[in-house]
């Protein structure tokens, strides 16, 4: 029964939000070029639960998916297509195609200096949880977003995110994400604190030392303030010209003249 319920409540947080008009920032045919392997595409979602996520945590960005290059997605015929991995609060952790963000505003995160067999690496690690279905029975995990500016103060509001048993919270923050960066030990932000240890093996006096933060309390803004993940703005990367730029004042003119 619990089951029930909380599928029909994620299906309402998750409903899309009709007053909510999303401006894709990139077309299709800009991002595409500019995205690699193991990017992180951050979006800004309009349904209730991405409102709460945003005011949680003072942010654009409500979701963050993985790039994995060409793949498969359920219900995709033909050939494989540009693919992200992303964890769903209804269908669990899944691929879409790419072309499923296109009317939204996105940001690209960079992790930098990875090298291609760890990206490999962390893409497998990250397609093994495909097809898994979050357990939604905890209907108090769910509740929490049926307000979406809840009356939370500043310093709490990340640990909101965070508080609950397990599965309805891991389907709706970046969990799957931190989880997979972890997993070949890339830093998003993790906790740095100075070595008290003076041994050379280990680290030097007064180095600093990164300690890994829980996965459970990442969130998509991380990904945006993270010191170790580069933004792509994929007009520049594919080349802006200022000077080229059509202005519709311009065009009036000439056409007066």
């Amino acid at each position: 029964m619990f089951q029930s319920l909380g599928r029909a409540l994620a299906a309402f947080l998750t409903r899309p939000d009709p007053k909510h008009q999303p401006i894709a920032t990139s077309e299709p045919e800009v991002l595409l070029p500019a995205l690699r392997r193991g990017d992180v595409l951050l979006v800004e979602g309009s349904s209730r639960v991405s409102s709460a996520i945003k005011y949680l945590t003072q942010s654009t960005w409500s979701h963050a998916a993985l790039y994995v290059g060409e793949a498969m997605p359920p219900g995709h015929q033909g050939k494989p297509t540009p693919s992200l991995l992303e964890a769903d609060m209804r269908d669990g952790v899944r691929l879409v195609a790419l072309e499923h963000y296109a009317q939204f505003h996105t940001r690209i995160c960079r992790p930098v200096g990875l090298k291609v067999a760890d990206i490999d690496t962390l893409i497998d690690y990250a397609k093994t949880k495909v097809g898994h279905q979050y357990d939604l029975k905890n209907i108090i995990d769910l509740l929490r977003y049926l307000v979406p500016t809840p009356p939370v103060p500043q310093r709490w509001r990340r640990r909101l995110i965070a508080l609950g048993s397990g599965d309805p919270t891991q389907a709706i923050c970046s969990s799957l994400i931190a989880k997979t960066f972890q997993s070949v030990r890339y830093p998003i932000l993790p906790v740095v604190k100075k070595s008290r240890y003076g041994d050379p093996a280990i680290a030097r006096l007064g180095d600093e030392v990164l300690h890994i933060r829980h996965h459970s309390l990442f969130t998509p803004r991380d990904f945006d303030v993270s010191p170790f993940f580069e933004i792509v703005k994929p007009r520049l990367a594919a080349g802006f010209d200022p000077y080229a730029l059509i202005w519709a004042d311009t065009i009036d003119r000439e056409s007066l003249n």
